[in-house]
């Protein structure tokens, strides 16, 4: 199988011939810049390390690494991916660690007295990476959070340009290499949490005590999500074979919000847009949500999402055997590897390959499985367990 063909069949809750694996394919997915470039040294690949996710600080991760650790998956990403500043043009840049890096040219923070680094925006800071930190937190209010008019408020659509890039880099990627694709392209706000980046105790509360300028809202939103998927589709011709939503709905231990405010404020707006996707495109709809979500899940099933990603094993509910016997059937989880918080950076390797193992077990039995970490690797998790993972994973089922 090639690597399209193999996530095509797990997708689709078919076997294939190994464990299908994505590491980098999504900004969910991918790895910290600092851990990455230890990686590679650990390899003995010497090339630079390029940043492309700022907020992140993720590492662009390289087709020799891809096929070391057999990827299957590419993204397919806007040219500016983070704070809107563009990817095509690279400068030197050292993390805090003292790590050389590749970083947008673009990107000029301002360091303050105390030594944190923040970015801003017409002068008003919007983000802000402590002194030491590994990446930036967001501070700038979103539209919620800010309560805007709902009449006056226009989200945001695709340019021209961006309708340009993902036309050329999706035939780029589709002709040139033999990887699945996954293109993120959700509403241009998160409609549970990235409507209140920035003050999301304010949003909060606004969702529970004014359903009516929330839907509002959302239904704005919703109109430029669908008028971009239009436009998104026609430029990708049928290239790219998974679209991704992300929102965050859990904590470690519970869903932020009840199945019934779910179910009420937020289910009618997401399905609006996923019942597009279904009837105009064979695209499976990927969404991403951290957390203990397993009291949501058949909801999520309803609205229209087919793939469930990163499947964050050490949250309350969310052991891979329970997952796999309910939902199975319904939902091919993406992810699921072993626990990043604590097994992958703290573990030994016996410890992280027991946890893989295990977990494959579980959950890629009859298909419906990607192997990805339960999202990004962080920095300071040791090379020698990132290889373990990986190469465990890519033997469990030959």
């Amino acid at each position: 199988m090639t690597s399209r063909e193999r996530i095509i069949h797990a997708i689709n809750h078919r076997e294939t011939d190994r464990l299908p694996i994505d590491l980098g394919g999504t900004r969910q997915s991918g790895i910290a810049a600092s851990s990455y470039h230890a990686l590679k040294l650990h390899l003995g690949i010497a090339t630079p390390t390029r940043v492309y996710d700022l907020y992140q600080m993720l590492a662009e991760v390289e087709r020799p690494v891809m096929e070391r650790f057999g990827a299957d998956v590419v993204g397919l990403n806007r040219p500016a991916v983070a704070f809107g500043i563009d990817t095509r043009d690279y400068k030197p840049w050292r993390l805090f660690d003292g790590t050389l890096v590749e970083v947008p040219r673009g990107f000029r923070p301002d360091a303050e007295p105390n030594g944190d680094l923040v970015l801003r925006r017409d002068g008003e800071v919007i983000a802000r990476m402590p002194r030491g930190g590994f990446y930036f937190d967001r501070v700038e209010r979103y539209p919620g959070a800010a309560h805007v008019d709902p009449n006056a408020f226009e989200p945001p659509r695709l340019s021209h340009a961006d309708i340009r890039h993902y036309r050329l880099q999706s035939e780029a990627l589709y002709q040139n290499t033999d990887y699945a694709i996954v293109a993120p392209l959700g509403p241009p706000y998160e409609l549970f949490y990235g409507l209140g980046t920035g003050d999301f105790e304010t949003w909060m509360i606004t969702l529970a005590t004014e359903p009516d300028y929330v839907c509002a809202l959302y239904e704005k939103v919703v109109d430029a999500w669908i008028e971009n998927l239009e436009r998104f589709v026609e430029a990708v011709e049928g290239r790219v074979q998974i679209l991704q939503v992300n929102d965050d709905l859990g904590t470690q231990y519970a869903p932020f919000i009840s199945v019934d405010m779910y179910r009420r404020l937020l289910m009618p707006f997401y399905k609006r847009g996923l019942d597009w996707i279904h009837k105009h495109t064979d695209m499976k709809v990927m969404l991403h949500s951290d957390g203990a979500i397993h009291p949501l899940i058949p909801s999520l099933i309803e609205t229209g999402f087919d793939i469930l990603n990163p499947v964050q094993t050490s949250a309350t509910g969310m052991d891979p055997e329970r997952l796999k016997s309910e939902f199975g059937e319904q939902l091919v989880f993406w992810g699921g590897s072993l626990d990043c918080q604590k097994t992958l950076p703290n573990g030994t390797p016996a410890e992280v390959e027991s946890e893989v193992l295990r977990h494959v077990s579980a959950l890629a039995s009859g298909g419906g499985y990607v192997f990805a970490p339960v999202h990004n690797i962080q920095a300071l998790v040791p090379p020698e367990n990132i290889m373990v993972m990986f190469d465990t994973a890519r033997r469990s089922l030959n």
